[in-house]
């Protein structure tokens, strides 16, 4: 298991190294060391001979300060461009170490590859002055790009400022931060690489599941078996959006799951008929004994938000006792009709909304969210007992106590249906026995993989949900292998 963690707990930890022992020269000498051996890399296998350090005052400026003094000594070409005019103690020694010239106003020379050391972390506010005619430079340079620790402009949320570089690749120093994944971070970083230095791990990170990870969640199947003993899935339809009902059944079909029900209203039951033969095929009626023996139950795709869809929602959770899946309208509903009931819950709950939904369900405006999205996700969960997957382009999953980073997907998913097939892919993963926290993040790292596999075989334009269900065999065959 990999784990990633706040820009603030990568601070706490290097001041607990700086106390432990290590001082913070030596602490930067090995930054640069690492940072100077990425842009040697690169330089090898880019063929490119000479190379620009942009620093700023601060100790990211340090760590380039102190890598273009390596290079240097190496007997490479390398200048410094700097233009602040205060630095930290640190970055100061730095400078005076480094021998070479630094450039004091941008020059007109054009560079092939271009180390960017303005910001790093810290950074609170948009760059403006000469800090953002340093990244517009950067940007428009046509360079090869190294950011060193985060690209200069990038929040420590993975929001980009306006003025904001894009690299092709990120030395991170110390360890993987939460700004390099979530919402911008992802487009900006490039291929990240960590430089571990010596600071010390912080006590809680976020944790990154890869296929060696999945792995146990999708044993192998004894021959003695049968479809009893692989759980019982629900996906209960309604509402005037009916596609929603066939892509979360369609998905959990896939899911493993021994039976999938697919239980619709009476006016969606004729257009049901024949569409997935696989599916168990009924007529909701009321909440029965059928329904409430589901292993897992998942509603709200398609439906509408309404009180009467609400009241359904809250008998459920209040009845139920395995596990309900709660997306879209259902999130709706709760926002609009009450939360409180969640805490009357006699069932487990994931919640799976976008930003917009849980800006709803909060309170919070989208910014707030998006700025916060780790910490206002956890304090949710554990306040109302439930799994959230907090969805976006890297989804934020957690139970209140540990929390995920799923780092798998690509824009195809960006279109109606993705999270219908999320919710029925996740519904029959909980039915077969993995527990909710587990299941989330087995499912949104599936799900991540299957819009990735269908880019790569169709484009990021073209495919739809159902290309995404179909493409969800080969991602489990790949884990398994």
């Amino acid at each position: 298991m990999k784990y990633c963690y706040s820009c603030a707990q990568v601070r706490d930890a290097d001041g607990a190294t700086i106390k432990s022992g290590i001082s913070a020269k030596e602490l930067m000498e090995r930054a640069g060391k690492a940072l100077a051996d990425a842009v040697l890399r690169a330089m090898e296998e880019t063929r490119i001979d000479d190379a620009l350090f942009v620093c700023g005052g601060g100790n990211n400026g340090g760590d380039g300060f102190v890598a273009a003094r390596i290079l240097m000594e190496a007997g490479k070409d390398v200048q410094v461009l700097c233009l602040a005019k205060r630095f930290s103690k640190e970055c100061e020694n730095a400078k005076a170490a480094y021998e070479g010239e630094v450039f004091e106003r941008i020059p007109r020379r054009r560079y092939a590859l271009i180390v960017d050391c303005l910001f790093g972390t810290g950074l609170t506010r948009a760059p403006e002055g000469d800090e953002a005619a340093l990244i517009d430079f950067i940007e428009n340079s046509g360079a090869y790009v190294i950011s060193c620790d985060l690209p200069s402009g990038l929040s420590e949320s993975g929001i980009a400022y306006p003025h904001c570089v894009h690299a092709n690749g990120t030395i991170t120093i110390g360890h993987m931060k939460y700004a390099l994944l979530l919402a911008d971070g992802a487009d900006c970083a490039g291929k990240i690489t960590i430089a571990e230095i010596g600071i010390l791990t912080p006590e809680r990170g976020a944790e990154i599941w890869g296929n060696e990870d999945l792995k146990m969640y999708f044993p192998h199947r004894r021959s003695h078996t049968h479809k009893g003993t692989h759980g019982d899935a629900t996906i209960l339809a309604g509402g005037k959006y009916t596609g929603a009902a066939f892509l979360a059944a369609g998905a959990c079909l896939k899911s493993g799951a021994g039976y999938t029900r697919l239980r619709v209203t009476k006016e969606l039951l004729p257009s049901a008929i024949g569409k997935l033969p696989s599916c168990i095929l009924s007529e909701y009626e009321g909440i029965d004994g059928e329904l409430l023996n589901s292993d897992c139950i998942a509603l709200g795709m398609g439906a509408e938000a309404d009180e009467c869809f609400y009241d359904l929602l809250k008998e459920l959770i209040v009845k139920y006792t395995g596990t309900l899946v709660v997306d879209a309208g259902a999130l709706n509903a709760l926002s609009e009709f009450g939360l409180e009931v969640l805490k009357e819950k006699a069932c487990k709950i994931i919640l799976m909304p976008h930003i917009g939904e849980f800006s709803r369900l909060t309170g919070k405006n989208v910014q707030e969210i998006l700025h916060s999205p780790v910490e206002l996700a956890m304090e949710f969960a554990k306040k109302y007992g439930v799994v959230v997957i907090l969805k976006n382009n890297r989804s934020v999953i957690t139970d209140g106590e540990r929390v995920a980073i799923n780092t798998t997907g690509s824009p195809v998913l960006a279109k109606g249906g993705s999270g219908d097939v999320l919710s029925g892919f996740l519904a029959g993963t909980v039915a077969r026995g993995v527990p909710c926290f587990e299941a989330a993040c087995v499912t949104s790292y599936v799900l991540g993989k299957a819009g990735e596999c269908v880019a790569n075989e169709m484009g990021e334009y073209a495919p739809d949900a159902t290309d995404v269900i179909a493409c969800l065999p080969k991602v489990m065959c790949d884990i398994v292998s």
